[in-house]
Parts: C-alpha cells; sequence; structure tokens
C-alpha cells in the first residue's frame, strides 16, 4: 500500500482498467487485505472502470468460506494453478495440491459466481502420455473453463526436481515429446472452439485476457512489491527481490529500490517483434513504419520471406502471422527478425 502510494505518478494520467495479483501465493491475502489495497489504488490512480482483477491461487487455498468472502471484493477473475488433473504429474512436479483438490477448487469458484476462470496446465512430464494429455485436455472442456494457459515443462536449477534429475530420482524432460503435445494443444484447440490467442494462452471467444494481452501489445503497466517488473513505454524497472531490504526501502526510507534499463528505439522494436509474433495479431509491419522507420519495415518483411518459403509464417497484407507449424520456432523466428 506505501509502494503504491509513493509510485503514483509512475503511469502519469493513464487510467487504471486491470489489476492482476499474481507472484508468490495472493490467495494467503483475506478479503479485508485485498479490499485495502483496492482502496489505496482508487485513492491514488484514476480507475474508470476495472475491466479484470486477477488473483492467482493456489487450488488448496480455494475453500468455500474463502471464495464467498472474495464476493465482497473487487477480485472478477481467478488464476488457478492446477498444473494437471493427475495426481501422478503433481507428484512428480513436487505440488502440494492433488487433482481432486484442482476439481474442487474449480466447481468452488464457479458455484460462488466466479465465472471467468483460468487454469494452467503442464506438459512435457516424463509420465505423461499423450492419451493421459488430451484427457488433461478434454477435462478443460468438461469443466467449462474458458480460458486456460498451457506451458512446456521447464526444469529450473536449484529447484527440488532439478536435484532430483540430477541424481536420477526424477525422469528428465524429452523435448520431442513436449514438441509433440504441444501439437495435440493445437489440434485441440481447433476442435474445441477455442482461440490460440498467444503460444501458450487459448481462449473462447471474448475472454481473451486482457490484462497479459496489454503485456503482448507493449503497453505500460505498473508492478508492486518484492521483484515487481513496470514498464513505462521507454524503460523498463524491477524491484529488488530481498524482503526485508525491499520493506525497508518503503517504510524507513520512503523510496524503493530498484534497478531501471532504458531501452534503446531498436531493443524495443525487437521487443515488439518478440511479443507480437507470440499472438494470433502478428507482427504489423505499418506499426513498424509508423514507429520506428520504414528501412525497418522493409528489412523485417524481407527477413520473413525464407520462413514464409517454409510456411511456418504467412503474410496476411501487412501482417506477419506464425502457422502452428512455426509456432514450434516461434523463439527462432522472433530472433531471426530481429533488427
Amino acid at each position: 500500500m506505501r509502494e503504491l502510494e509513493l509510485r503514483k505518478n509512475y503511469l502519469e494520467d493513464v487510467e487504471i482498467e486491470t489489476v492482476y495479483f499474481g507472484g508468490g501465493t495472493p490467495s494467503l491475502l483475506s478479503a479485508d487485505e485485498l479490499n485495502r489495497i483496492f482502496e489505496t489504488i482508487l485513492r491514488n490512480y484514476p480507475v474508470a472502470e476495472l475491466k479484470e482483477v486477477t488473483l492467482e491461487a493456489n487450488p488448496d487455498d480455494l475453500n468455500k468460506h474463502y471464495m464467498q468472502s472474495l464476493r465482497n471484493t473487487p477480485v472478477s477473475r481467478f488464476s488457478i494453478g492446477v498444473q494437471s488433473f493427475r495426481d501422478e504429474d503433481l507428484q512428480y512436479m513436487k505440488r502440494a495440491h492433488n487433482a481432486q483438490q484442482a476439481e474442487y477448487a474449480i466447481k468452488t469458484a464457479q458455484d460462488a459466481g466466479f465465472a471467468n476462470l483460468t487454469i494452467d496446465l503442464i506438459y512435457g512430464t516424463p509420465r505423461l502420455t499423450d492419451k493421459a494429455w488430451k484427457d488433461n485436455l478434454s477435462k478443460v472442456s468438461e469443466l467449462g473453463i474458458t480460458h486456460f494457459s498451457a506451458y512446456a515443462l521447464t526444469v529450473e536449477e536449484k529447484t527440488a526436481l532439478h536435484h532430483a534429475i540430477l541424481n536420477k530420482k526424477a525422469q528428465p524432460v524429452d523435448p520431442e515429446q513436449a514438441a509433440g503435445q504441444f501439437e495435440i494443444l493445437m489440434e485441440h484447440a481447433a476442435l474445441q472452439g477455442y482461440e490460440h490467442y498467444e503460444i501458450s494462452n487459448l481462449a473462447r471467444p471474448g475472454h481473451h485476457a486482457i490484462h497479459n494481452t496489454n503485456y503482448w501489445m507493449g503497453n505500460s503497466y505498473l508492478g508492486i512489491g518484492p521483484a515487481a517488473h513496470s514498464f513505462d513505454g521507454k524503460s523498463r524497472q524491477w524491484n529488488i527481490a530481498n524482503n526485508p531490504l525491499y520493506a525497508k526501502s518503503i517504510l524507513q526510507d520512503g523510496k524503493p529500490q530498484f534497478e531501471v534499463e532504458t531501452l534503446t528505439p531498436v531493443q524495443h522494436l525487437n521487443e515488439y517483434i518478440m511479443t507480437s509474433m507470440r499472438t494470433m495479431w502478428g507482427c504489423d509491419l505499418n506499426k513498424i513504419a509508423t514507429e520506428w522507420g520504414e528501412e525497418y519495415a522493409v528489412d523485417v518483411e524481407k527477413d520473413s520471406h525464407l520462413f514464409q518459403e517454409k510456411r511456418w509464417v504467412i503474410q496476411d497484407g501487412k501482417k506477419l502471422i506464425l502457422t502452428n507449424a512455426g509456432r514450434l520456432f516461434a523463439d527462432r523466428i522472433a530472433g531471426e527478425l530481429f533488427i
């Protein structure tokens, strides 16, 4: 709350439309604590209408009493860390919840009147067969979930899973299996009526995540809390991650500690290429010409020809859009289009 007050001029007069409580476990906050934060936002920032307020939550936090209490807050959407509807996968990923708790959390949220839900699923885990992955995806449709994210399993260093794999107590990840299951994901999306509107995000029409879409469109945002990132359209900054030092800088020094990176025009352009190529709307050559220069638009279009020949990219007017085959190589393609 204090940092919100200290940084109220960061976005200048941009109206706040979305709030996203994510990272860590924000579902540990009570309804009263959430409302205190919202009161601070309304007191210090221009808010015309909150179009979307998302709370990330672990399935084991979402009980009936908590869900009912959140009806008295501006929270309108939940991002539930399901990851799998199979206990075997959850145990492999060292998750605290089980499959039954995951399904209970979704149904409890729906029963409490929260129809706008997103969940995340992980594919590419060693024991996840293609059939089991299809079953996980079918469960999304069966439960009436309007939005979900799907990510290939990545093993971060210094995690329990990384340690287990090093000591041969857990199977390593197979990139070919993950690629095959990504193709299954794309096929499922088409059959079930989900729009694959970003590499890792799928939604029923009209249910795209507003907050996240703003990231991919390059809009500015303010991040509050330890390690939170912000972007004002020209530079990005991130708060220190150390909790005690973060608290001291805010409460005693009255000034957040952060690092800043000012983007050059070319860096800004390359970020636009990277993020826009991940979306179903693609990279807009007209936008590049207008904001960065016609010569850059010509270069990007020219460099895309190789991928158009491979049928990884299609050109629709002045938009460059990945095909399903191209989505498997999204980072590589974007990198080759960089100025």
